[in-house]
């Protein structure tokens, strides 16, 4: 599983260094996603490396035990010719490709192997990746509901300080003060207009009282009598 522990050794080195420098977490898990989309990219290369390189053994491993079988029906031949050194060479060449055939089958099992392991990592990466992307998403959606949850702290922070009812005590405090000079100037107005109307009712008093008195002299004194008393 060399490749699959490269690739998540990798992811993990980098998460762990996004987590140290990035200020922006959905970008840092954007990248932490792509890193493992490179990985897989790689992966998947490899997988069609080492099936091509099993399919390459198995073709020539095929070709080997036919050549070893013509060389096997040569000696055949040559025995029945009475050619024995030419029968003895055309063993020699069928044990020389033998031994070749059993050396390739041998890669042959080493490399499905290897591809089969290589096939399972891809799969398991896979899975991981899916899973990163799942995770991906929920972290996001955290980091946003955090952020927003920071700045109404941050807000109903500054609301608490004062600084808002602050200033809308200051606006109370300023209405108030309009609202008791409105009603100061009003009463004001009403005292100077109560008194010109009290001096007109004086002066039709003093005028009243001024006929009847010219009425009672008149009444009361004789004509020829100036006003007073002897």
């Amino acid at each position: 599983m060399g490749l699959l522990d490269d690739a998540l050794r990798s992811a993990r080195a980098n998460l762990t260094r996004w987590l140290n420098q990035a200020d922006d977490p959905e970008k840092m898990l954007e990248q932490m996603i792509q890193e493992m989309q490179d990985q897989m990219i790689q992966l998947r290369q490899a997988v069609a490396q080492a099936v091509a390189t099993q399919k390459r053994t198995e073709r020539q491993c095929r070709q080997a035990i036919d050549r070893a079988r013509d060389w096997h029906q040569r000696a055949e031949t040559a025995v029945r010719q009475g050619r024995e050194d030419q029968a003895r060479e055309a063993l020699l060449q069928r044990q020389s490709l033998l031994v070749t055939v059993k050396s390739l089958e041998q890669q042959g099992k080493d490399q499905l192997q290897l591809v089969q392991r290589l096939k399972a990592d891809l799969k398991m990466l896979d899975l991981k990746l899916a899973d990163a992307r799942v995770k991906k998403d929920l972290y996001v959606v955290r980091a946003r509901s955090a952020e927003a949850t920071q700045r109404m702290t941050e807000m109903l922070g500054k609301l608490n300080q004062g600084s808002v009812g602050g200033a809308f005590q200051q606006m109370e405090d300023r209405i108030q003060d309009l609202e008791a000079q409105t009603a100061a100037m009003r009463e004001l107005s009403r005292d100077s207009l109560d008194d010109r109307f009290d001096q007109l009712e004086q002066a039709d008093l003093m005028g009243t009282v001024d006929q009847e008195l010219a009425t009672l002299k008149r009444q009361v004194l004789p004509a020829d009598t100036p006003w007073g008393y002897d």
